[in-house]
Formats: structure tokens, C-alpha cells, sequence
């Protein structure tokens, strides 16, 4: 008997190390050449310009791997400005030094120079997307992450097909850092972009733009298709429809979540969405469209429509595509009830008791022009943007995870009092702020958080400057949604309508116009991980700031050193 439980024992070890070795294996490492070159292309009546690409691609390549896979990508820069790359929402654990931000985990790769970002993909499945993080480049070099579950692992859905991964971006008729330069030199608002794009191309309702310039998406009559949605645009929150269909959504920000009927999709900028279509109707050609959500009253934005086609294969192409009815540019209520139907496909068990309980507010100001200068804000003020009154500002020598690491070595980089609630108490979203409040203090501020911490952040959108839509993304952290709202947040009487049962988690959340979200994460991963707006023209303006998570016990629970190949500034 003694022998038979030896032998059972010794064959149920051998087996779960042989399920052990094959979950092993099951991951692979996959490796990547990005280079940076400067490519020529022609977008509306424009006879042809030259913008930055990776690989001489508009959008970039498409990067697919399986969950636990490692990622070796070589970024070559060939091209005249600095550049790094950001891997939107992927965890990084352990890896800051290859999340992207320039002067935040690195130093940005020089003309000439190349930098190899290492890292694993694990715990997430779905959709996400790279792109540069230094100065506007991201306004043309960026490209879809796809996440697929392991080998042997189903999806959670059914479909019988795949289309290519839908990006949304915006096309400027100018070079886009010289755009931004510009605005950067005045103090002014940036011009808003001259097109809305899907995978690149405006579509065929602009000037000197036509069916050659439309993304086209062929399906097959009465399948079931994965769609995955990007909104890769640099300033411009996106409603988007297909003409005739309705859409299920089963996944946002690589996380799964229950399935949800719409017509219309909403998505910020650095947000993804996927979705499950059949394509049912006639055969035929139909309109996928997108046009901005624009929530600031009167401020500019791109009022244009972009369209792709998705075609059954049906007709010569002479018939005009069915257009789908889009919200109207301020329609609000449509964001909310998009935003609110999310749900995480599974109850989680989140945790209950908050270490760190964090009040931001976040939105536009202004700073007083210096004396003798002509500033291009309004009344020859400078746009500048805040959270809990401070603009963030980036450092030019080092970047802030060089300094946190070298300790010492780097004194005065930046300083660890970011505050964990407004200086000054006020009616956030009030029509008429005071003045007083308009002027944010400039500051390169971090909160520090131990390793392990539960943190809940309050996300409070003001009316200072002009009350808007604030898609704010966290790198290096995944978090859960709890609630959202309008006016002020109220603890007294909002925290009863937080969802503790399966909140969507989510990578980037859009805080309401003159409203609130409130967000909770725990701070399991090292390293200094930055938080903005997604919508760049704010980042610039210094709508950020940034979390220092220190370490734990032991290696597992440390940020890793520095790469030998990291650049220098």
C-alpha cells in the first residue's frame, strides 16, 4: 500500500511539472525591429508632405502575441527629432524602464541612436496599442498590440472572424511637432487637426479625397466578426457607429467585459474597444463613421467626419455606402450612458479598506504672460493645465526613474509632495471661478505610495478654464472604475453608488465634463509610472503628474535595474 502511494504520488508530481513545463513553453518571445524614418505621403489636397513613421507604415506595423509572451523590440531612430515608445496599458511589471514616457523612464533615443525595449505581456488579453511618447509624434507613429489568449485557452465569445484592428487617428496638413512648436512659443491653442482618419485614411468626404482614400473592410454575409477599436487620435474623443448594424461590446482596454448592445461606441483618446458584429443585412456596402465628441463650450475642435466602407463583396461599388446617424458634437448623455453600461465580465474580489484615499483635480488654466512678452492665450495669458493646482514639468537632464534609482545622485530632479488633496477647497464646477484660481504653480511633484498600498483616486474635473472631458491614463497600472457623476463629488452621498461587484477595468477612464470618476488600484508594481490626460494638448500644457511606488521584499517585489543600452540624455 506504502509502494502504490509512493507511485501515485510520484506520478501526480511528474505530471503537474509536466503542466508546469507546458504552460512554460506555451510562451514565447518575439522579436521586433522598429525604425524611425521620415516617409513621404499624400492625404487630401495636399500633393505630399513628409511624416514620421515606424517602418515607413501609416499607422505602424501591428505588433500580435499570446498572453504571457515576451516582447524584444529594437527601436532604430532614423529620423530628425528625439522619440520613444510608449506600450499603452501594458502592466510593465518590474520593467519601467521600458514603459516609454520621455524624461519620465527615459531619456529619449537620439537621432542615429536605438534603445530595445524587453518586456513580458501577462494577465491581460484583448486590445492595446503602442505609440511615441516625445513631444507630438504620436499624431503618426503609433500601431495596434494584440493580446490572444494562450495556446489551448478559448475566448470568452464566439466569433467566426477577425477584421485588421481599426485605429482612429487625426491627420494635420502640416507637420505636427512644427504645429505644436508653434502653439508651445505663444502660449495659443494648437490648430486643431484638418481630418479624422481610420487606419490612416480620411475617407471620401473631404476635399480632393476619395474612395482611394477610404479604408475598406471586407466581411463575409452572415458571420460573426471581432472588431477591435482604437482611438489612436491625439486630441479628439470619438463617437463612432456602422450604418446598419448593431455592435456587442465584449472587451475595452484589454480587459473582458460583459456584453453590451449599442449602436454607438464612445472612445477617448488611448482608449480600445472590442466588439462582436454580425454582419446580417443586405449585402452591401456600409459606412463605419466617426466625429468628435467636442465637451468644452466653445472651444475649437475638428467638426469633420471620417468613414470607412465594410463590404460584403455585394454590386459593382457604384452604389453609395448606408451612412450611420452619429450623436450630435455635444451629446453628453450618449458618453454617459456608454460609459455606465460597462461591466467586468466577472465579479472581483475588490479590496475594501483604502490606504491611500487621493482627491484630484484636474482641468485648464492660465499663466500670466511674463513681462514684455506677447502671449497667444486669452488676454495674452499662456494655456496651462493642472492636477490639485500643479503643472507638471518635465526635466530635461534625467529622466525621474534615473533619479529615483540613483538615489542621491540626483538631488532636486524632483520632489515627493504632490498633494493628496486640492490646496484650496472650492466650488470645482461652478460657472464662474475665481480668478484667483486660474494660475497653477509649475512643479516636477511625485506622491509616494508603498508597495502593496490600496489606492482610491477621486478624479475631479473643474470648471476653471472651460469645463471638459478628461481621459485620464495611468501607465504601468490596469484599475477599476467605481463609479462617475456630475458636479461636485460628494463622499457623503456618492460613495453608496459605487459598483464593488464587477466594475470595468480599465487602463485610461474619461472624466466627465464639470463631473467626477473615482478609480482604485493597488500598487503592486515598482518603479515611478506617470498619470495625464490623454488628450496630448493638455500633457503639454502640464495636465500630469506621477506616482513613485517604492519597492517590497525581495526581487520579485523591486524594480529591475537599468538596461545597458538605456539612453543617456
Amino acid at each position: 500500500m506504502a509502494s502504490s502511494a509512493c507511485s501515485s504520488l510520484f506520478i501526480s508530481i511528474i505530471a503537474a511539472l509536466l503542466l508546469c513545463c507546458s504552460q512554460l513553453t506555451a510562451a514565447k518571445e518575439q522579436q521586433h525591429e522598429f525604425v524611425i524614418q521620415e516617409t513621404a505621403v499624400k492625404r487630401l489636397c495636399n500633393g505630399g508632405m513628409s511624416i514620421v513613421t515606424a517602418n515607413g507604415q501609416f499607422p505602424g506595423p501591428t505588433v500580435e502575441v499570446s498572453e504571457g509572451d515576451s516582447l524584444v523590440v529594437n527601436v532604430v531612430n532614423n529620423a530628425t527629432y528625439n522619440v520613444t515608445i510608449h506600450w499603452h496599458g501594458v502592466r510593465q511589471m518590474r520593467t519601467g524602464w521600458s514603459d516609454g514616457p520621455e524624461f519620465v523612464t527615459q531619456c529619449p533615443i537620439r537621432p542615429g541612436q536605438s534603445y530595445t525595449y524587453r518586456f513580458t505581456v501577462t494577465g491581460q488579453e484583448g486590445t492595446l496599442w503602442w505609440h511615441a511618447h516625445s513631444s507630438w509624434l504620436r499624431a503618426t507613429v503609433y500601431g495596434a498590440l494584440l493580446i490572444r489568449p494562450r495556446d489551448g485557452v478559448p475566448y470568452p465569445f464566439d466569433f467566426a472572424a477577425e477584421t485588421v484592428p481599426i485605429l482612429l487617428g487625426e491627420w494635420w496638413d502640416m507637420n505636427p511637432i512644427d504645429v505644436i512648436r508653434a502653439a508651445t512659443r505663444t502660449g495659443a491653442a494648437p490648430n486643431v487637426s484638418d481630418a479624422l482618419t481610420v487606419n490612416g485614411q480620411p475617407g471620401d468626404l473631404y476635399s480632393c479625397s476619395s474612395s482611394q482614400d477610404t479604408t475598406v473592410f471586407p466581411v463575409k454575409s452572415g458571420e460573426t466578426n471581432l472588431l477591435r477599436f482604437i482611438n489612436a487620435a491625439l486630441n479628439t474623443e470619438l463617437f463612432v457607429s456602422l450604418a446598419g448594424h448593431a455592435m456587442t461590446v465584449v472587451g475595452a482596454d484589454a480587459s473582458y467585459t460583459k456584453p453590451y448592445n449599442t449602436s454607438v461606441l464612445v472612445l477617448g483618446p488611448g482608449q480600445t474597444t472590442d466588439v462582436l458584429v454580425t454582419f446580417d443585412q443586405p449585402p452591401g456596402r456600409y459606412y463605419l463613421a466617426a466625429r468628435a465628441y467636442a465637451s468644452a463650450q466653445g472651444v475649437p475642435f475638428d467638426n469633420t467626419t471620417t468613414t470607412a466602407i465594410f463590404d460584403y463583396g455585394a454590386g459593382d461599388g457604384t452604389t453609395s455606402p448606408a451612412m450611420p446617424t452619429l450623436p450630435a458634437y455635444n451629446d453628453t448623455a450618449t458618453v454617459t450612458a456608454f460609459t455606465t453600461s460597462l461591466r467586468n465580465l466577472h465579479s472581483i474580489g475588490l479590496p475594501s479598506v483604502v490606504d491611500e484615499d487621493l482627491f484630484f483635480t484636474v482641468g485648464v488654466g492660465l499663466f500670466n504672460c511674463s513681462k514684455g512678452q506677447s502671449c497667444g492665450g486669452p488676454n495674452n495669458t499662456r494655456f496651462a493645465a493642472s492636477i490639485n493646482n500643479v503643472s507638471f514639468v518635465l526635466p530635461s537632464t534625467v529622466s525621474i526613474l534615473q533619479a529615483h534609482y540613483d538615489g542621491g545622485a540626483n538631488a532636486g530632479v524632483f520632489t515627493t509632495d504632490f498633494p493628496a488633496n486640492p490646496p484650496v477647497q472650492f466650488d470645482y464646477t461652478a460657472q464662474n471661478v475665481s480668478r484667483g484660481l486660474w494660475q497653477p504653480v509649475p512643479g516636477t511633484k511625485l506622491y509616494n505610495l508603498k508597495y502593496g498600498a490600496v489606492v482610491q483616486v477621486v478624479l475631479q474635473g473643474t470648471n476653471i478654464f472651460a469645463g471638459e472631458n478628461h481621459p485620464i491614463h495611468i501607465h504601468g497600472y490596469d484599475f477599476y472604475i467605481l463609479a462617475e457623476g456630475f458636479g461636485n463629488f460628494d463622499a457623503a452621498t456618492d460613495t453608496a453608488k459605487f459598483n464593488l461587484d464587477d466594475p470595468p477595468m480599465r487602463n485610461t477612464v474619461g472624466v466627465p465634463v464639470n463631473g467626477w470618476a473615482v478609480i482604485r488600484f493597488v500598487a503592486d508594481n515598482p518603479g515611478v509610472w506617470l498619470m495625464h490626460c490623454h488628450l496630448d494638448v493638455h500633457i503639454t500644457w502640464g495636465l500630469a503628474m506621477a506616482f513613485l511606488v517604492k519597492d517590497g521584499v525581495g526581487e520579485l517585489q523591486s524594480l529591475g535595474a537599468p538596461p545597458p543600452d538605456l539612453p543617456i540624455c
